[in-house]
Formats: C-alpha cells, sequence, structure tokens
C-alpha cells in the first residue's frame, strides 16, 4: 500500500496532551497512530496537516454561547470540570480547538477527495451546554453544523459505532431533521443517562462478530436508502474490542477491520464522501488500541484510494 497524495489527515501535536500519572486515558495513542502509519508506508509526512485556527461562528452552531465562553476562559465551575475527566488549562482548551477544527478541514478534504481523516475527535459526550467523559466540544457535530451552514450538503449522517452511546451528538441534533444521528453502542455502560438518537441500537454485554456485523449492515443499510446522505461523518470507536476496559462487547481485532470494511464500502459504493474521527478505546495493552485504529485508517485508504 502507497501512500495517495489526495489523502489528508489532521494532526497537531497538540493532540498529545500531558495527563497526571495513572490517568485511564490513553493519550499516548495520539502519538503512536502516525508514527505507526508512517512506519508501515501507509502514508506519508505529506498526508499529515495541522489544522489552523478554530473560528467561534462554528462552535456557536453546536454549542450554546454560555457553555463555550466560560469553556474558553476557563471559568467552567468544579463540578463540569470534574465530569470532563480531564483538568481543565488553555493547553487543553486549545488542543480541543485543533482538533475541532482538524474535524472540520477533514470535512472539506472528504468532500473533495471522498474521505479523510483525523487523528484525533470523535468527541460525541460533548452536548449543547455541558463536556463530558473527555470531550469538551463535539468536533463532528460542529464540522456537520459548519457544513449545513455554509450550503455544501443538505443531508449529513453521523454513524458512531464507539461502544459508548453518542449522547452529546444526540442532543445537539435532537431536533434537526437535516442530520441522522445513528450510534450503535453497548446499552448498559456509559452515558447511563442516554439522549434519544434518531437512531439508537442497544447491544446485549458480550455481543460478538457475526450477531454486531449483521445488526449493523442491516441497519446502516436501510438508513443510508431511507435518508439518502450527502456526507457521512463516522466516530470509528475501538473500544469495541473484547481487550477493551470499558467496553463490554466482544469484538476481535478481525471483526473491528470488519465493521470498518462495510461502512466504508457501504459509503462508497453510493458515492458518499466520508469523515473519520477516531473516538475511544481503552484496551489494557496500548497496542491493541493502536493497532485497531490503524486498521481504520488501512480499510479505508484501501477503498477509497
Amino acid at each position: 500500500m502507497s501512500a495517495d497524495h489526495r489523502l489528508k489527515i489532521a494532526f497537531d501535536p497538540c493532540y498529545i496532551h500531558p495527563l497526571p500519572p495513572g490517568h485511564r486515558f490513553p493519550m499516548q495513542k495520539y502519538e503512536l497512530i502516525p508514527l505507526q502509519l508512517l512506519r508501515e508506508g501507509v502514508i506519508e509526512e505529506g498526508n499529515l496537516f495541522v489544522p489552523g485556527m478554530l473560528d467561534e461562528d462554528d462552535v456557536l452552531r453546536a454549542h450554546t454561547k454560555d457553555y463555550w465562553e466560560r469553556l474558553r476562559d476557563l471559568s467552567l465551575d468544579p463540578r463540569e470540570i470534574r465530569r470532563t475527566g480531564f483538568i481543565l488549562d488553555r493547553a487543553l482548551v486549545d488542543r480541543e480547538s485543533s482538533i475541532v477544527q482538524g474535524t472540520i478541514e477533514s470535512a472539506h478534504n472528504a468532500l473533495e477527495h471522498g474521505l479523510s481523516f483525523n487523528i484525533a475527535g470523535g468527541t460525541h459526550h460533548a452536548g449543547s451546554d455541558w463536556g463530558e467523559g473527555f470531550c469538551l466540544l463535539n468536533d463532528q457535530a460542529i464540522a456537520a453544523q459548519h457544513l449545513l451552514a455554509i450550503g455544501l450538503v443538505e443531508r449529513i449522517l453521523i454513524v458512531d459505532l464507539d461502544v459508548h452511546q453518542g449522547n452529546g451528538t444526540a442532543e445537539i441534533f435532537g431536533t434537526n431533521d437535516r442530520v441522522f444521528t445513528f450510534s450503535v453502542h453497548a446499552e448498559k455502560n456509559f452515558p447511563f443517562r442516554k439522549e434519544k438518537s434518531d437512531l439508537d441500537i442497544g447491544l446485549n454485554i458480550g455481543i460478538g462478530d457475526e450477531d454486531y456485523l449483521e445488526i449493523l449492515e442491516e441497519n446502516l443499510i436501510e438508513v443510508l436508502e431511507s435518508f439518502h446522505p450527502q456526507f457521512v461523518f463516522y466516530q470509528s470507536g475501538v473500544d469495541v474490542l473484547q481487550t477493551d476496559k470499558l467496553g463490554h462487547l466482544n469484538l476481535t481485532m478481525n471483526g473491528c477491520a470488519l465493521r470498518d470494511e462495510l461502512v466504508f464500502q457501504l459509503c462508497k459504493m453510493r458515492g458518499i464522501p466520508v469523515q473519520v474521527s477516531m473516538g475511544g478505546g481503552y484496551s489494557a495493552e496500548l497496542r491493541f488500541v493502536v493497532q485497531a485504529h490503524c486498521q481504520t485508517f488501512k480499510k479505508g485508504i484501501e477503498i477509497f484510494f
């Protein structure tokens, strides 16, 4: 597999944010994913780009002015900060802003070339006026609103296959009929208070490859054929793996790859551009998280380029 110059992947060194020792969020993966892809020759340095500055107007299409300004000014209250799982500081807000802008620019690249990635993102627990679960700003929700606002597309599908429900995304688009939110997740898992997506599929604990893929294929085809999206945002969390500490599903590494392949093939055959953000992954051994994320890149590149 050789790198294609049309492939664009958002990556900023600030994605690798310092955390206290023993923190459960696997921040190091954002350094290891691009290194592994480069080492294997899947991508070249020229495929990576550093996002530009985020426009506040884009943020305010998905988040309330009050929440954004208090986040920006580092004035969230202690309870709100605890809910995010991070220590709030300027570098963290700058990181979140860069991730969001990376997804916006990736969406534009996908419209031009069919597929684009963000090394980070998939921050689907951030709602219109809250941050939660390592998510402060909802990158794909902001990018979706951006595309709609400037008239590039009229119908967007958000395919969220992280093991945790995309509650923030569901809340943001609860009354927006131009965005269809589709979440396949473990039902008895965080967040314990779920929002209502346009289509929620809550899976039983321990479901394996065959059943998972059958459920996904049947429902995704139905959504694609009934909603006719012009653009897809794909949240490709790898916490569906059987090795994941927080997931409770039983997908193998190959099953996770087949999941990605299915999404990409169904979109490619319909001519639908796809932007991909990485989402979660909490396997005890970080190498499994990196391997699974890298598989997503490989499958997408193989199918679209």
